[in-house]
C-alpha cells in the first residue's frame, strides 16, 4: 500500500486538500498499478513559525510580502 506524506504550511482549505488527495491518489494508482483504495495520503501541516526557508522563518517571509 503506497503511503504518500505531504508536508506543507498550514492554512489550506479542506476543499484544496480533498482535491489534492484525489489527484495524487488517481496518479499513484495509475502509475503504480494499484487500486485507489490502496493509496493513503497523509497531510502533515506545519505552522509558518515552525518552517524556515533559507534560514528565515516562513512567518517572517509572509509578513514582508503583506
Amino acid at each position: 500500500m503506497p503511503i504518500i506524506r505531504v508536508e506543507m504550511l498550514a492554512g489550506r482549505s479542506i476543499e484544496q486538500k480533498r482535491a489534492f488527495a484525489q489527484s495524487v491518489t488517481n496518479t499513484a494508482s495509475e502509475i503504480l498499478g494499484c487500486s485507489r483504495e490502496a493509496v493513503a495520503v497523509v497531510f502533515d501541516e506545519v505552522e509558518p513559525t515552525d518552517w524556515a526557508n533559507g534560514g528565515r522563518l516562513q512567518s517572517d517571509i509572509s509578513a514582508e510580502g503583506s
